[in-house]
């Protein structure tokens, strides 16, 4: 089968978050099932800076406000799996990132920018933009590939009609990609499109209502999600949407790269260890608290968070419970960005517990590693959590989840409650209510566990055996793949 995953970011060349470690594991998983796979990418300068061996295979001319638009073809660097890129240097070759400025304002013109990465994926499914190459499905992920489901289900936008399916996948419905309906004439869509049974929203225009709408398959990243975002209190306004389509909608638990998550053979942490040998990982817990400036204390809880500084992480509620958290003995410590007023609020808590709390503004993979490697527990108390990968990197880190019952983390936790410690199922804590008590509660819950140094090393091993490898998500989407193409669509 021939598949096209069309997304704004893919490790390492582009990253903002978690779409960037799907959108690189999910199709060499496929491809190494079999699956001939491709991606197409927005032209930013790291990605015509990584990929290799690009070479023009249309000249598109003036487009989406662009005056000169090319699609290359190359090679991603270390799969070298083919990859489609959008050669637009007016709208995409500038300084800041993919989707902001230097100063974090959103570009004027991201509705042109990513509605080009739409239209030329629309293209490819109708196979007049690579004679050599034409997609079965076409595989678009968030917002800012949604638009290919609509160019491809209105046939006047393309040379020709496309005989692809298309799956869409909502990795956030928080993030919608919204712009004035104003702006849809320069987006060649007929005006049919700009109503509500198409991609208007309160008077705006959704990217994300556009997949939603058009898409042979939809999907996420958890099954708790999906179930999820159909009510309104997870619904970000679209949940009339989702429980329209709720035939065409499932849930697909997210995998990690076990080989780049990987303790036993990390080169960026201090020591390396696995489950059978995890002596290693209190080299890796005493070079964190070194690297960052916390006190040399065994019996502390250490607790790190590496996340968007942002209320849906509920990073807010850790902030309030902080205080009472580091006199029961917790160290904290944090790597993110994000709000403003979250970024110096936990600025000013570092100021107020000196040894105890220690906060990085911004990212950097290597020390993500570090901070994984070197805590006892990994927290997520988020306000929802579509799936998460970082509680799965602590699992395999042996870095028990402290989560919210939301989402992926509830997929992926299970709560050392008496039962499941009993039975040996116990991977972490899961706490319910999104409050700063709940959460102090359940790294209580924790610190007790921790002072139990035989069951504490019973729930790591049984967190550190888990898979969460790529191989059952990628048949899965397989299976959905097969199931949209053999389905009838609309002419």
């Amino acid at each position: 089968m021939k598949v096209l995953h069309v997304a704004a970011e893919v490790f390492p060349l582009v990253k903002t978050g978690g779409l960037a470690d799907v959108v690189a594991a999910l199709p060499v998983a496929l491809a190494h099932l079999g699956t001939d796979v491709r991606l197409l990418l927005p032209g930013f300068p790291a990605v015509m800076d990584g990929v290799q061996h690009a070479r023009s295979i249309i000249d598109v001319g003036a487009a989406f406000g662009a005056l000169r638009v090319r699609l290359l073809l190359a090679r991603m660097p270390g799969t070298a799996l083919p990859v489609y890129v959008v050669d637009a240097p007016y709208l995409f070759r500038r300084d800041g990132g993919p989707y902001q400025d230097a100063q974090g304002d959103e570009w004027s013109d991201n509705a042109q920018r990513f509605a080009l990465l739409g239209w030329l994926a629309a293209h490819l499914a109708a196979g007049d933009a690579d004679e050599s190459w034409q997609p079965q499905v076409v595989h678009a992920h968030d917002w800012h590939a949604a638009m290919s489901c609509a160019y491809m289900a209105e046939r006047g936008v393309v040379a020709g009609p496309s005989a692809a399916a298309s799956v869409y996948t909502v990795h956030n419905l928080a993030y919608q990609g919204l712009f004035p309906l104003s702006d849809a004439p320069l987006l060649a869509l007929p005006s049919r499109l700009a109503t509500p049974a198409g991609l208007e929203y309160h008077g705006q225009m959704s990217f994300m209502k556009a997949g939603l709408n058009f898409a042979d398959r939809i999907t996420t990243v958890s099954p708790s999600y999906a179930r999820e975002i159909t009510t309104h209190e997870f619904g970000a306004g679209l949940d009339g949407v989702l429980r329209a389509r709720s035939n065409q909608l499932s849930g697909i638990l997210n995998g990690i790269d076990q080989a780049q998550w990987n303790p036993a053979t990390d080169p960026a942490i201090a020591e390396r260890y696995d489950v059978e040998r995890p002596q290693g990982k209190h080299a890796c817990r005493h070079a964190l608290q070194a690297e960052l400036g916390l006190a040399h204390d065994d019996d502390a809880l250490l607790l790190t968070v590496v996340s968007r500084l942002t209320a849906q992480k509920g990073l807010d509620l850790l902030l309030s419970a902080l205080p009472a958290l580091v006199r029961s003995g917790v160290q904290l410590a944090i790597q993110g960005q994000g709000d403003a007023a979250l970024e110096a609020a936990w600025r000013m808590a570092q100021a107020a517990h000196p040894g105890r709390v220690a906060v990085v503004i911004g990212y950097d993979e290597a020390r993500a590693h570090r901070l994984i490697a070197g805590a006892d527990v990994i927290a997520l108390p988020s306000r929802f959590e579509p799936c998460g990968l970082t509680q799965m990197y602590g699992l395999r880190y042996g870095t028990l989840p402290l989560v919210r019952r939301v989402g992926g983390l509830a997929d992926t936790v299970n709560d050392a409650y008496a039962n499941a410690l009993a039975d040996g199922s116990a991977t972490g804590f899961v706490f319910d209510a999104a409050t700063p008590a709940a959460l102090q509660r359940c790294v209580e819950s924790a610190l007790a566990l921790k002072h139990q140094p035989a069951a504490w090393a019973r729930v790591m091993a049984t967190a550190m055996g888990k898979d969460f490898s790529w191989a059952g998500p990628a048949r899965a989407y397989l299976d959905l793949y097969a199931d949209a193409v053999s389905a009838p669509r609309a002419a």
